[in-house]
């Protein structure tokens, strides 16, 4: 079984060669790949890209990689594997125990590496419940990350579609602001980020033909957050 066509992967190496390599390498595979150099970076990369998985280094400088592992892993579960020259038995544990989903050490065969990429991918399709998320004549690809309004694509920022996934896949219930910051900016976000929300909503209302006094889809609860309308029955 093959991975998702475009599926998204950020890669936080500091060594320019190895993410030459995977870059090269993955794009051949047909997947979308995001780099970055340094562990603070690769957070802020995290919540900005919104990737399927991450390759993650270990030794990296700065923030180390275990800090960017528990970073991460306070708002998201995106499946990532750890990519280190550390081999002890020791860093094994604690990396799989901190969130990481898998570890490989370096040197590596980048066969083995695609093949445990496509595994952690799969094992993401197979846990999601509803892949397809149906709204009347919207319909929300959550597997293909694709969005489809009375049988049309609708174009959207990656911010854009994290909003709208979180909202779908929360249908009926109501999503606080800081809810939704935490969860499409991830650890990067300030309560006063909140008109942000605000400037967003109206975009992608924008996008789904929404009347924003009498909505189909988001309605606002006011100084709570949003609510994604359920069709009626």
């Amino acid at each position: 079984m093959n991975a998702p066509l475009g599926a998204r992967i950020l890669v936080i190496d500091d060594e320019p060669q190895i993410r030459k390599l995977l870059k090269v390498t993955l794009q051949a595979h047909q997947f979308e790949l995001h780099e970055c150099g340094d562990g603070e970076e690769g957070v802020i990369q995290a919540s900005i890209v919104h990737p399927d998985l991450i390759i993650l280094d270990l030794g990296l400088p700065g923030m180390s990689g275990m800090e960017v592992l528990r970073r991460i892993r306070e708002w998201s579960q995106v499946p990532i594997i750890v990519l280190t020259a550390k081999d002890q038995e020791g860093d094994k544990i604690a990396a799989l125990d901190g969130g990481a989903d898998d570890y490989v050490t370096k040197p590596f065969g980048m066969g083995e590496l695609v093949a445990r990429i496509r595994v952690a991918l799969r094992h993401v399709a197979k846990t999601t419940d509803e892949p397809i998320l149906h709204f009347g004549s919207l319909k929300v690809d959550l597997a293909q990350r694709q969005v489809e309004l009375e049988g049309a694509l609708v174009k959207l920022t990656p911010t854009e579609y994290e909003m709208l996934k979180v909202l779908a896949s929360n249908a009926g219930k109501i999503i606080t602001q800081r809810q939704l910051l935490q969860q499409v900016w991830g650890g990067h976000h300030h309560e006063s980020d909140s008109h942000y929300l605000r400037v967003y909503v109206g975009h992608l209302r924008k996008k789904l033909n929404e009347d924003p006094t009498n909505p189909r889809y988001i309605q606002t609860e006011p100084g709570i957050g949003y609510r994604f309308l359920l069709p009626a029955e």
